[in-house]
């Protein structure tokens, strides 16, 4: 995420929270009840009582209020994760892995975690080096895979993983040293210094088809449930520096294209995003992509707000973007106290949710990194920038994304104790919309002495179990994670369904306990 002031209206981030009992439906996967005998596998048959059996068992269709709880964790320059360049790799994986223990107790669902800040990587990779964030020294290999210890850690626990690339950043820092295979050696032709950081040029394809091949080696190795850009196309204006992109642009007319340069780039930056969803949906469909854009879309829109055009600036298009399906999600950087007017925290929210369509989803970015900093960022703003984004639900707002976790690692005013009030009731994130009308087997459910015993039916994928009381209405109480799949419950009536990756929910089996 950025750290940028003073860009037209000064760029502020900010974060959000709410009571926790006001909760909405946020976009509830209300299963079907299929019909009888139309799924030779499952064998449904009415059960006469307002539920149905499925070989000797009674289903019910079972939901709770859906919402992503997540968080960014920046590694460039090591805001957030490593604590410092150089440390052991003991160290850094107990880093990881308190980490994770903590955002699971305080109720989080999601981690955005940077592995590309640079061009480089945070996982072993034959086409980037490893970050000079984790050794010190780009290319240095720092004994282990931080990202597969952070799928490990965060899948036991019930956490989403998104894997968050900048895909045009090559240097946060111009003057670095850069490695083979970095794009920089690589690709120093494609290469543009601009400010103080060195950026690659989205305007030549041999920097698009780079790209491409990182994203598909991650989704071909890795089991990500998500993949994710944050704002950085295009880089942010620097007042009377042009970006240096007169030689592509040249090349682009030379060979018959007839678009503006405005256009141009804006078009470059769209077959990007294009290119990067059909990857994610042939390599790995149950995997959600999307992009945190800037907060305003272009001046005026919606009336009265003002600030930087990104739409003329940076060259960004989320809107396209949402139109065409080409994202899951958007996370647009709501990064002003409910307090502004100019870019006011509630009309720009509803604008950004009315962009939902065919199950896409607003996840609303709020920047925790705010909190304490003036009387305006206190946890009374975070509850109410929450509530609001929860009172949208019904128009598409689905969740927050706080920017970034270092508040929470410090404990800063407190807000630990806010999070565990503000998600003491759990929640996983909504369905993907383009999977979420596909069938979900329900699972296995067998008591085992004082245990029940969750197993996926034959041949289902599951991320987790969720169990439900059902008394004296039906009551979302625990995500079970698939990888330990077993649950103690005191004496009562019990629903619990099966959820797959893609966060589609199956039917409930009802379980008497004990």
């Amino acid at each position: 995420m950025r750290s940028f002031a003073g860009v037209a209206v000064g760029l502020l981030l900010s974060v959000a929270c709410a009571d926790e009992g006001s909760a909405p439906d946020l976009g509830a996967n209300d299963a079907a009840i299929p019909d009888s005998g139309t799924d030779s596998d499952v064998g449904f048959s009415d059960a006469g009582d307002g539920g149905i059996t499925d070989t000797g068992r009674e289903l019910l269709a079972l939901s709770h209020a859906r919402e992503l709880r997540g968080v960014w964790v920046a590694t460039v320059s090591n805001i957030n994760f490593p604590s410092g360049a150089g440390l052991p790799a003991a160290t850094q994986e107990a880093e990881l892995r308190s980490l994770v223990a903590l955002l699971a107790e305080l109720g989080f669902n999601a981690i955005f975690f940077q592995v590309r800040p640079e061009c480089d990587a945070f996982y072993p990779s034959a086409l980037e080096p490893w970050s000079r964030y984790l050794s010190g020294t780009q290319g240095q290999d720092p004994g282990y895979d931080p990202l597969l210890v952070l799928l490990d850690a965060a899948h036991a626990q019930g956490l989403e993983v998104h894997a968050w690339l900048n895909p045009y950043r090559a240097k946060a820092n111009r003057n670095s040293t850069a490695v083979a295979p970095h794009v920089a050696v690589t690709l120093a032709e494609h290469t543009r210094p601009y400010g103080t950081a060195l950026w690659l040029d989205p305007g030549a394809a041999a920097v698009q088809d780079h790209l491409l091949l990182v994203i598909e080696d991650l989704l071909d190795r890795y089991a990500l449930d998500g993949l994710h850009f944050d704002d950085y196309f295009y880089p942010y204006p620097i007042a009377g520096t042009p970006f240096p992109d007169d030689d592509t642009f040249f090349a682009y007319q030379t060979a018959g294209g007839a678009l503006a340069r405005d256009d141009w780039r804006r078009d470059n930056v769209n077959r990007m995003v294009q290119a990067v969803h059909q990857r994610v949906v042939a390599r790995r469909p149950q995997a959600r992509f999307g992009i945190a854009p800037f907060g305003i879309y272009r001046p005026g829109m919606p009336p009265g707000i003002t600030g930087l055009d990104q739409y003329a600036e940076i060259y960004a298009d989320p809107v396209k973007w949402m139109e065409e399906g080409w994202v899951d999600y958007l996370a647009p950087q709501l990064y002003w106290p409910t307090t502004q007017t100019r870019q006011a925290y509630g009309p720009l929210l509803g604008w950004w949710s009315a962009l939902t369509a065919e199950g896409r989803s607003i996840f609303v970015g709020n920047y925790l990194s705010q909190l304490g900093t003036s009387a305006a960022w206190d946890l009374d703003e975070f509850r109410e920038q929450v509530r609001l984004s929860r009172a949208a639900a019904p128009e598409g707002s689905r969740g927050n994304i706080f920017y970034s976790v270092a508040p929470i690692l410090e404990d800063r005013a407190q807000v630990r104790d806010f999070f565990r009030d503000l998600y003491q009731q759990p929640a996983v994130p909504p369905p993907i919309g383009a999977l979420a009308s596909r069938r979900v087997a329900p699972p296995v459910v067998q008591k085992q002495g004082g245990v029940l015993d969750l197993a996926p039916a034959e041949g289902q994928e599951v991320r987790a179990y969720l169990v439900y009381g059902l008394e004296p209405t039906p009551t979302l109480l625990r995500v079970v994670p698939a990888s330990a799949p077993q649950v103690t419950l005191p004496p009562g009536r019990y629903g619990v369904t099966a959820l797959d990756p893609a966060d589609v929910e199956s039917l409930g089996v009802t379980v008497d306990w004990p």
